[in-house]
C-alpha cells in the first residue's frame, strides 16, 4: 500500500470566509490528508502586529469541521520548519502571494532541504480578513 501524501496548509484563518475554504478546498487536491495548521493568537500577534478576532480555540474548531480537512493543529512554533519535525508533511501549501518574495524563497530553500515540496494556491485577492476587520472597523465607528 502506498503512503498517503500529506499536505500541510498553515492559516490564521480568522473570521473565516471563502477565501479561506476555497484554500483548504483546493489544499485537498494536492494530498490524500490534510493537515491544517492554525497560527496561534500570539503568533499572528508578532507576525501581523494585532491579534486574531476569533479566539484560536474556536478557529480551530471551525476549521476541524469543513470536510476537507482530516486534521486541525494549532501552530504555535516561530517556525513551518519546526511544524514539518512536528507533523513530518510531504507539501506545504501557501498562498501564491509568497511565490518570489523574501519569505517565500527562503521556504522553499528550507523544504528542498528536507524532501518537502511547495505548492502554491492563486491568493483570493476580493475577500481577506483584513478586509473583512476593515469593514467592522468602519461600521462599528460609523454606529459609535
Amino acid at each position: 500500500m502506498a503512503r498517503k501524501r500529506i499536505g500541510y496548509a498553515p492559516g490564521v484563518y480568522d473570521m473565516f470566509h471563502i477565501g479561506h475554504l476555497n484554500i483548504l478546498r483546493k489544499s485537498r487536491l494536492a494530498c490524500d490528508y490534510l493537515i491544517a495548521g492554525v497560527v496561534s493568537d500570539d503568533l499572528s500577534r508578532r507576525a501581523k502586529g494585532k491579534s486574531p478576532v476569533i479566539p484560536l480555540a474556536e478557529r480551530l474548531e471551525i476549521v476541524r469541521s469543513i470536510r476537507y480537512v482530516d486534521e486541525a493543529v494549532a501552530e504555535d512554533v516561530p517556525t513551518k520548519l519546526e511544524m514539518w519535525q512536528r507533523l513530518q508533511f510531504d507539501v506545504i501549501i501557501k498562498g501564491d502571494d509568497w511565490r518570489g518574495t523574501d519569505k517565500g524563497n527562503r521556504l522553499e530553500r528550507e523544504f528542498a532541504e528536507v524532501g518537502v515540496e511547495v505548492f502554491y494556491l492563486p491568493y483570493t485577492v476580493h475577500t481577506s480578513s483584513t478586509m473583512l476587520r476593515q469593514a467592522l472597523n468602519i461600521e462599528m465607528g460609523l454606529r459609535a
